[in-house]
């Protein structure tokens, strides 16, 4: 089943892209079950939202690439993370033309 989630982070948009940078460059655009992500600034923070093809799909990634990536950009010494706002939503239409685009 599709899913969807808009993931709310109050940090710097900085911190966005060098995880943005650093996850591209691990992995490019080719990423079993992304189907859209998007990664924008807000007034507090970043906001990501992304529709993959499953739950088990994104949870993957995350676990396998993306906590990772934060682990290593973070150090021996880690700041404690910000917490992120996180809304789940039901995807009730999507259209991706072939582009492979990726920034």
């Amino acid at each position: 089943m599709t899913y969807g989630i808009t993931t709310r982070v109050p940090a710097p948009i900085a911190m966005y892209d060098a995880v943005h940078s650093a996850v591209l460059a691990r992995t490019g655009t080719d990423v079993d079950g992304l189907l859209v992500h998007i990664g924008r600034a807000t007034p507090e923070g970043f906001e990501v939202i992304e529709v993959w093809q499953s739950r088990d799909h994104f949870d993957q990634y995350n676990r396998d690439v993306v906590g990772p990536v934060i682990a290593e950009l973070a150090g021996s010494d880690p700041p404690s993370p910000p917490s992120p706002s996180i809304e789940e939503f039901d995807v009730r239409g999507l259209v991706v033309p072939a582009g492979g685009a990726s920034w």
